[in-house]
């Protein structure tokens, strides 16, 4: 399928699909507790850039990584520039965030990431385990190369890119019965 006509059916369809090279991909539907945590990491991300010039989007903006000829949909994707974008798609995101599935967590820790660090805007990936109170962040080290961040119970992880912080017990926090 071309970009054109990929573009066209995403316009006009319902349902989600990523595009690689020509071949087109139906989104895996999220279970509940991945549409809580994105919601949650949304939230947060909007509550710690408040007032500044960052902008948080939703797993409904695809984004594209045309080194790669990929567009995807990231749980969540952090942009703080005026957003340069092809056909809706996002093309400079600084910070891309996927709550880990339990059918996509092998693609999204290797061969995703791989696309991911190959868009030159992005300086942070963060993981969000969906079973257990993880976050894992890769980060782009001024060398070019990536560094590995993990944290989990009781820690915080700084996303030096947004300079901000945040809590895995916040993050990973249920409402209340």
């Amino acid at each position: 399928m071309s970009y054109a006509e990929y573009c066209e059916r995403e316009r006009d369809g319902a349902n989600r699909h990523e595009y690689l090279r020509g071949e087109v991909v139906a989104v895996a539907d999220e279970t509940l507790e991945h549409g809580r945590l994105s919601a949650r990491m949304i939230f947060l991300l909007s509550r710690e850039l408040e007032g500044r010039p960052c902008r948080v989007f939703s797993s409904d903006v695809r984004v594209r990584i045309e080194a790669t000829d990929l567009d995807t949909y990231p749980d969540a994707s952090v942009v703080c520039c005026e957003p340069r974008q092809v056909a809706n798609a996002l093309l400079d995101p600084l910070v891309v965030v996927e709550v880990l599935s339990d059918s996509t967590e092998a693609y999204d820790r290797a061969e995703k990431a791989s696309h991911y660090r190959r868009c030159p805007s992005l300086a942070a990936y963060l993981l969000v385990a969906q079973h257990q109170p993880r976050i894992e962040l890769q980060v782009r080290r001024a060398d070019g190369g990536w560094s590995l961040i993990e944290a989990g119970p009781g820690e915080r992880i700084s996303i030096e890119p947004l300079a901000i912080e945040l809590s895995v017990d916040e993050v990973f926090r249920s409402p209340a019965s």
